[in-house]
């Protein structure tokens, strides 16, 4: 099941143009995902406090067809996949709020799981297993 996270958009996320800019686009899929994971009982200051395990991103693309401009609100369906037992994507797609069918993007972001210490990737903790398998 996919998580909808809404979110508006402010002045800062914004490039000269007037419209939002392309990290910063990352930036507000990277706030849905943090969403989902708390929405699905993680506690956020101890999951990214621990030191033994790191998620990074190891690879992030979005792609804009539309421009999204200050003051309109939208929603990022967050739809994460497990592909490995230590590796996980997310597919993002950000809509207006008012009209569905008005997609402005799509994005993906590929996460995988080491040990903070020797760097090497290692299974996902009990927490991000239930996180995944809850959202197939």
């Amino acid at each position: 099941m996919a998580f909808v996270y809404q979110r508006t958009i402010y002045f800062h996320d914004t490039d000269a143009a007037g419209v939002v800019y392309f990290a910063n686009g990352l930036s507000m899929c990277h706030e849905a995902y943090e969403a989902a994971l708390a929405d699905s009982g993680i506690n956020l200051k101890q999951f990214f406090g621990q030191r033994s395990i790191a998620l990074p991103i190891v690879h992030a693309a979005i792609d804009f067809t539309k421009p999204m401009f200050c003051g309109e609100l939208y929603t990022i369906q967050v739809v994460p996949t497990q592909l490995t037992d230590s590796k996980f994507q997310i597919a993002y797609t950000i809509a207006a709020l008012e009209n569905p069918d008005y997609q402005t993007c799509t994005a993906t972001t590929l996460h995988v799981c080491i040990d903070t210490t020797t760097r090497t990737r290692v299974p996902f903790p009990p927490e991000i297993l239930r996180w995944l398998q809850r959202s197939t």
